[in-house]
């Protein structure tokens, strides 16, 4: 009788056993089934995407989503009452930047600018003012939405400052080659990306301190071609970024990307604000 209760007993486990197992097999086909589904699906929308939307996109891809199609155009203007020597900066900078158009500020707001220019299809506007009659400052805004860069200049030299009057010269009218050395952290390649699309036929190369030098050379040959001269041509000046706003310039109370604190002297920690 007793070794009938363990027989019984071991059949019983086994059949639990067996449904188990059972119960296990059907759950297993059943999500097998929901995945197949969800693959077909998946399948269909990846077939539907095109290369713009494969891969996600950020409000800096918007930003110059179409700045390749066509060359830039910029307008260059001051602070109002500019002093000479502003002025003077300013019709430099308009042969720097080719397809640019320098505008006498008048009694113009900033926000009317900005408006004109949008309507006029600008692509950015460049905006230098000054302190007590020096350049200090300058002011890049991409339109039509944003970025807008405000940089602190400084150890401006103009064309004409040059020393050496012998090496200025006419202007070159090519198209400059553009050098960003070392803009490795996000915040150096952001800044890049906002100079390198003030120039037509952008490259992406930019800069082991905090400040941005600018200089103007040309090749000249006074020899013939086996002799080549680098000379310079002006302005010469230097930039320091300060701060970075998701707006255009008449937009006070647009959020702020970066700014600069105090104390920050090493590209470490401009890295991590950066990020």
């Amino acid at each position: 009788m007793r070794q009938r209760t363990i027989r019984l007993r071991h059949e019983y486990l086994y059949r639990k056993n067996l449904e188990g197992k059972e119960r296990q097999l059907y759950e297993h086909k059943r999500k097998i089934n929901k995945l197949r589904n969800e693959e077909q699906e998946l399948r269909r929308q990846i077939d539907l995407e095109d290369v713009n939307i494969e891969i996600p996109r950020s409000h800096i891809d918007d930003e110059y989503a179409n700045a390749n199609q066509r060359d830039p155009k910029i307008l260059i203007t001051t602070s109002r009452s500019p002093s000479a020597p502003l002025t003077q900066f300013a019709k430099e900078l308009k042969i720097v930047f080719p397809n640019a158009q320098r505008m006498n500020r008048g009694g113009q707001v900033i926000s009317e600018i900005i408006e004109t220019c949008r309507a006029h299809d600008f692509s950015d506007v460049v905006l230098v003012h000054e302190h007590r009659g020096v350049p200090d400052g300058m002011i890049v805004c991409h339109l039509p939405l944003s970025p807008t860069a405000y940089f602190g200049l400084h150890n401006r030299v103009t064309r004409h400052d040059i020393r050496d009057k012998r090496s200025v010269g006419k202007m070159s009218e090519a198209y400059p080659h553009l050098v960003f050395n070392n803009f490795s952290s996000k915040l150096g390649e952001r800044t890049a990306n906002i100079f390198k699309h003030l120039f037509p036929v952008p490259k992406p190369n930019s800069n082991q301190s905090d400040y941005i030098s600018f200089r103007h050379h040309f090749y000249d040959k006074p020899g013939g071609p086996k002799s080549i001269e680098l000379k310079e041509v002006g302005p010469r000046f230097e930039l320091r970024l300060y701060q970075i706003k998701l707006g255009t310039v008449d937009q006070s109370e647009a959020p702020t990307e970066f700014v600069i604190r105090p104390y920050m002297n090493t590209a470490k920690k401009q890295k991590i604000l950066g990020d």
